[in-house]
């Protein structure tokens, strides 16, 4: 059972590596202990989408006579909800099997261990191990919910990503710890279902890793839905005993107590790199990452590793890139290393964020001198006729030079007007090349000159 490469996950890394490598005419297989998709498709970005879109129709019937539109007794169905995201999910994952079949990649399912020599050993459901061999062997095993020793989940009070997308009923109330993505877009959509929730996160803003005036205006929206939002505050136990939990958070304050029928642990992730072998064969590890060159080559020739199981961003969009990045090389093209510095970020929650580059605070910290603007959405057109003028896009330049530094957005679809901004970085574009870069009107885009013109003092609309 040879093969010119193995990839051990079949996550957005794993299957979007395997199709690659056999675009390039590889003899491939793909070890895979659960679903074709991994965690991004079944779990995580796909099904999340398809539950924060109910959500998002949900809220727009609730405001209906906003657009001169009538729309009574609008209740949510809370099962057909989730129902609709396992059928979207399953779908896309059917969608991958068939990728699998056309590119005539093996599957192989089973749960993969590495061994030295380049091999694999995969232990099928019933038990049975078998042994394959490959040339390059690459590790996509992913990630999963980080767990933390003062908050156990045990699947029905306490709980992790995977239950919160499956819950038989929607909780009234649920205390959301940890602002990431994951933890944002929980919060939406369950408040926005009609659930009282709280968020927890320990640093100063939520969102951290944004811009901070991206965390104060997400902040600002959220409150106006409903979301009690706590700062600077950690959960220090959850007594689980009685019918709902009892949440003691810490607080500058002081410490009090929630009552919450669920608690939702979205405190980060963890990389699956237990007990498949990277001991045995020598493959050098640290803080819980496999360790790579620039190619993804571990330190032992043979086997590489990509996506949330090695250094970079734990982003689906980066595991991909690795993924192409890594069989493009393995097969002998001139590859250029991937800029972790021009990645986009998403959430999706409403208004949605999106953002690439350096935050304000952080060009500052660089020491470039720096030019900003910011255009809000209150000022487009197109946002005030849809309906949604919260948010606004915000861009950074190097004073010196005009080179783009940095984008940041809060608003309706951000998340499809991002690419714009990467591109740009990409290309070393200026600023002055994006204001005379003609914007359609009307659309959100437009966002993105105004903001630019806002840098330079030319803005016309505000």
């Amino acid at each position: 059972m040879n093969y010119d490469i193995i990839v051990l996950g079949s996550g957005p890394g794993g299957y979007v590596t395997a199709i690659r490598a056999s675009q390039l005419g590889f003899k491939v297989a793909v070890i895979e202990k659960e679903s074709l998709g991994g965690v991004c498709l079944n779990w995580g970005c796909i099904p999340t989408k398809a539950l924060l879109k109910s959500a998002q129709v949900f809220e727009y019937l609730n405001h209906a006579k906003e657009y001169g539109l009538s729309a009574d007794n609008v209740k949510a169905d809370f099962t057909g909800v989730v129902k609709r995201s396992r059928d979207v999910a399953d779908g896309m994952s059917k969608g991958v099997q068939f990728l699998m079949k056309k590119n005539k990649i093996d599957v192989i399912n089973g749960f993969g261990t590495v061994k030295p020599g380049k091999k694999v050993e995969v232990k099928a459901a019933d038990g049975k191990l078998t042994t394959y061999e490959a040339k390059h062997i690459i590790i996509a095993t992913g990630a999963r919910s980080r767990q933390l020793p003062n908050l156990p989940q045990d699947g029905k009070k306490i709980i992790g990503y995977r239950e919160a997308m499956t819950l038989a009923n929607q909780p009234k109330s649920l205390v959301v710890v940890g602002s990431g993505a994951i933890g944002i877009e929980f919060a939406y959509f369950y408040a926005t279902m009609g659930t009282k929730v709280t968020i927890v996160e320990f640093l100063p803003n939520i969102v951290p890793v944004e811009d901070e005036d991206i965390s104060k205006q997400l902040e600002r929206s959220f409150k106006k839905l409903g979301i009690d939002i706590m700062t600077e505050a950690s959960v220090e136990s959850v007594d689980t005993k009685g019918t709902n939990c009892k949440v003691k958070i810490k607080t500058k304050t002081g410490e009090q107590i929630i009552d919450a029928e669920i608690v939702l642990s979205a405190v980060g992730i963890v990389s699956n790199i237990e007990g498949i072998g990277l001991e045995e064969v020598g493959i050098a590890t640290d803080k819980g990452k496999i360790l790579t060159d620039k190619y993804y080559q571990t330190n032992v020739p043979g086997y590489y590793a990509i996506g949330d199981c090695s250094p970079g961003q734990a982003l689906a969009h980066v595991a991909s890139a690795e993924g192409i990045t890594c069989v493009e090389k393995i097969a002998g093209m001139h590859v250029e290393t991937i800029d972790y510095n021009n990645i986009p970020g998403c959430t999706y929650c409403q208004p949605e964020i999106a953002s690439v580059g350096y935050t304000e605070r952080k060009a500052k910290e660089a020491g470039y001198e720096i030019k900003v603007g910011k255009f809000p959405f209150t000022a487009s057109g197109k946002a005030k006729a849809a309906g949604v003028p919260d948010g606004f896009v915000k861009v950074i330049f190097d004073a010196k030079y005009g080179e783009l530094l940095g984008a940041h957005m809060i608003g309706a679809n951000v998340t499809e007007m991002i690419a714009e901004l990467v591109t740009a970085r990409k290309l070393e574009t200026t600023g002055h090349e994006i204001l005379k870069a003609v914007h359609p009107h009307p659309t959100m885009s437009e966002a993105v000159m105004e903001a630019t013109a806002a840098a330079y003092g030319e803005v016309i609309h505000m």
